[in-house]
C-alpha cells in the first residue's frame, strides 16, 4: 500500500527543471500537450470503462445515460492535469488514475446538470445531444447523481493509497465540487449574474474561480498530494492551477464568440443570447486576449518556483492559451 509520503520515480516527458523564459514556442508546447492529452485520455478512458457499470447492467437507462455523457469524447482536461502534476512530482500512473477518473466523473455530472432546462438549457454537448435530450430530464438527473456518488466511491475504494491519503483526496474533491468554495457556489453566482447589468470584473473572476477554477485547482493539488509534494511545492502548484483555471475560462469565453459549433462540440453564442457576463463582454475581444496572456504569464511564474520537471505543465498552459476548441 502506498502512503502519502512515498515517491516512485517514473520515466516521463522531462524538462531541465524550473526557471527559464516565459515565452516558449507555443507551437512546440501545443504538440507536447496534444501528445500528453491523447495518452492520458486513453489511460483515463480505459479505467473509466472498468469503473462505470456496463449499459447492460440494470438499471440500464441510468447506466446508458452515464456512459452516453462520460464517453462523448471530452478533452479529459482535469484528469490530464492531475496526471501531469503527479508525474512531475514522481508518482506512477497507477497511483493517480483512480482519483483522475473521479474528477472526470464529477466534471461530467456537472455538465449533465448544467445543460438541464432549469440551468443553461442546452441541447448540444461534446458534439451530440445532451443527456436530457437523449434520455429525458429525470434520467439525466439520476445519471449525474450517480456519477457524483461513484466518483467519491472510486477514491475511497482505491486500496493502492493509504487511508489518510484517500481522506485528503476526498476532502479536496468535495470542497472543489460543492459550496462555499467550489463549483456549486460558482454556478449559483453565475445564475445570479445572468441578465443583470453592472457585473464587475471582480464579480466575474469570483464566478469563474469557483465554477471553473475550483475543480482545476483541486485536480492539480491532488496530483501533487498523491506524489507527496511538500507544503511550499503545493503552494506553487495551487497558484499555477488558479491561474490556469482562470485562463481556461477566458479562452472558453473567447471561443463562445469566435468558434463554430463544429469546433466547440456545443452551441456557440449562448452566453450573449443569455446576456451572461463574460470576459469578452466586459473587456472586449482584444483586451480579453491580453488578459489571457497576462494570466498565462502568472501561471508560468508560479511554475518557475518549482525545482521539478515543469516543461509539460508549462506546455499545458500554452495549449490552453492557444486552444481553438
Amino acid at each position: 500500500m502506498r502512503t502519502s509520503s512515498e515517491k516512485t520515480p517514473v520515466a516521463v516527458t522531462a524538462d531541465d527543471g524550473g526557471g527559464g523564459d516565459h515565452h516558449p514556442s507555443h507551437a512546440f508546447e501545443g504538440d507536447a500537450a496534444h501528445a500528453f492529452f491523447a495518452r492520458s485520455r486513453g489511460l483515463v478512458d480505459e479505467r473509466l470503462h472498468q469503473i462505470v457499470p456496463a449499459e447492460e447492467v440494470t438499471p440500464v437507462t441510468v447506466h446508458g445515460a452515464m456512459r452516453w455523457s462520460l464517453f462523448a469524447g471530452g478533452k479529459r482536461f482535469r484528469p490530464a492535469l492531475l496526471l501531469a502534476v503527479g508525474t512531475a512530482f514522481g508518482a506512477p500512473d497507477e497511483d493517480l488514475l483512480a482519483t483522475a477518473c473521479a474528477f472526470e466523473m464529477v466534471h461530467t455530472y456537472s455538465l449533465i446538470h448544467d445543460d438541464l432546462p432549469a440551468m443553461d438549457d442546452d441541447d448540444l454537448r461534446r458534439g451530440r445531444p445532451t443527456c436530457h435530450i437523449k434520455f429525458g430530464e429525470a434520467t439525466a438527473i439520476l445519471a449525474g447523481d450517480a456519477l457524483q456518488a461513484l466518483a467519491f466511491q472510486t477514491i475511497v475504494g482505491d486500496e493502492r493509497l493509504a487511508a489518510d491519503l484517500r481522506i485528503a483526496l476526498t476532502l479536496e474533491l468535495a470542497r472543489a465540487a460543492g459550496t462555499p468554495a467550489g463549483m456549486v457556489a460558482g454556478q449559483a453566482y453565475d445564475l445570479a449574474a445572468e441578465s443583470r447589468d453592472g457585473v464587475t470584473i471582480d464579480e466575474l473572476d469570483l464566478i469563474h474561480r469557483h465554477k471553473t477554477g475550483a475543480m482545476i485547482v483541486a485536480a492539480a493539488r491532488c496530483g501533487a498530494i498523491i506524489a507527496g509534494a511538500g507544503d511550499r511545492e503545493l503552494g506553487c502548484v495551487t497558484r499555477y492551477a488558479r491561474e490556469l483555471g482562470l485562463l481556461f475560462q477566458i479562452t472558453d469565453d473567447l471561443l463562445d464568440v469566435t468558434a463554430t459549433a463544429a469546433d466547440l462540440g456545443k452551441t456557440p453564442g449562448k452566453d450573449a443570447r443569455a446576456r451572461k457576463a463574460t470576459y469578452p463582454s466586459l473587456y472586449g475581444l482584444e483586451a480579453a486576449r491580453e488578459r489571457a496572456g497576462a494570466v498565462y504569464a502568472e501561471a508560468c511564474a508560479a511554475l518557475d518556483q518549482l525545482e521539478r520537471p515543469i516543461q509539460l505543465l508549462r506546455a499545458i498552459a500554452g495549449f490552453i492559451l492557444e486552444r481553438r476548441a
